[in-house]
């Protein structure tokens, strides 16, 4: 395993400082913090800068709001000079780690993403039943409280086995130990901020841990990961009942997780195989149900926010944009008519 010992100065330098702050204003320019940041930028990068070089650095309290997307999610929302950090980790850093991830870890990573996840899962399925012409099943699990779950100690000892930069674990130590979801004494602490795009690359980082176990100590074929969500698919059934066990024994001794109990579930293929908002059927793919009725609810609560001038026309736009995009990875005609109907319909009432 290729090891790196001088991340520090790549991740505070001043041009990646700099390059950080470009790639994180970009779709952020409006937002007061941003503005009242932007306003002293060079004397506030700069700050940063020395506070990272003098080892002075401390990250600030986030501050958390929830999001209903479709379930209700605790965002914890760090400052502007923290974001730009983490901008700034995550430009040197995952390029490293990217390399070492198996080719169907889907999430947060360039050329990946929900409908490459789906897709791979379709190709295993008429793979494994030869087009549909023999039984075929599906295992599908959740981790529990996956980012609340995440022991720090454990993330840091695998960061620690390819960074022997001492430097640059200080500053990961620093990011990571900024938020805790729970704790029972002052070192057993646990969680990632859902919002930090660090979270994202150490979430990747730390669920490499069960794919490399799944792909080469249990030898699985036809696996499929996206964050804590991942599918198996294979003939046999028996075999996917029988690997359940060492799954739930080295997520729980090696990574402290553990299975969601109601989201575990092995399913006949030609039922639909429910993955990322898509069931896949023989010959074609289905919306959820669930997924259906969120883009209803938010298209509805976008035209609301519209007629009270809260957003613009063109925000509104992009949004119906969005939904009929995501119908479009679907065989959705109907229900994409149905949604400019509804939504012409909201619109002129």
């Amino acid at each position: 395993m290729k090891v790196y010992t001088n991340l520090f100065e790549k991740i505070i330098s001043i041009p990646n400082i700099f390059t950080s702050w470009e790639e994180f204003k970009s779709d952020k320019r409006k937002r007061a913090d941003v503005q009242e940041f932007e306003f002293n930028l060079e004397p506030n990068l700069f700050a940063l800068f020395r506070d990272l070089k003098g080892k002075r650095y401390v990250h600030s309290p986030y501050s958390g709001f929830y999001i209903y997307d479709p379930k209700v999610r605790h965002v914890h929302k760090a400052s502007v000079r923290d974001r730009i950090l983490h901008h700034a980790i995550f430009r040197i850093l995952n390029p490293l780690y990217d390399k070492t991830f198996i080719a169907n870890s889907f999430s947060c990573r360039i050329g990946k993403g929900t409908h490459k996840g789906v897709l791979a899962v379709e190709r295993m399925i008429r793979s494994e039943s030869q087009n549909f012409t023999r039984p075929c099943f599906a295992l599908k699990c959740d981790v529990r409280k996956f980012f609340d779950s995440i022991d720090h100690r454990t993330l840091l000892n695998i960061l620690g086995r390819k960074i022997t930069d001492q430097d640059t674990m200080w500053l990961l130590n620093r990011v990571v130990e900024s938020y805790s979801a729970s704790q029972t004494n002052l070192f057993d602490r646990q969680g990632l901020p859902i919002g930090n795009l660090t979270s994202q690359l150490f979430a990747n980082v730390y669920m490499n841990e069960f794919d490399q176990f799944v792909k080469h100590k249990l030898k699985v074929i036809n696996y499929a990961r996206y964050t804590d969500d991942f599918v198996i698919v294979s003939t046999d059934r028996a075999y996917l009942e029988n690997i359940l066990n060492p799954i739930k024994d080295f997520l729980d001794k090696k990574l402290q997780l553990s299975l969601h109990p109601n989201k575990v579930s092995i399913r006949a293929c030609h039922q639909g195989v429910d993955f990322l908002g898509y069931v896949a059927l023989p010959y074609h793919r289905l919306v959820r149900a669930r997924t259906k009725r969120r883009i209803f609810r938010k298209l509805k609560e976008r035209v609301a926010m519209f007629r009270s001038g809260t957003i613009s026309e063109d925000a509104l736009s992009q949004s119906l944009r969005s939904y009929l995009g995501v119908l479009s990875h679907a065989n959705a005609h109907q229900l994409s008519e149905g949604l400019k109907n509804q939504y012409w319909f909201w619109l002129h009432d």
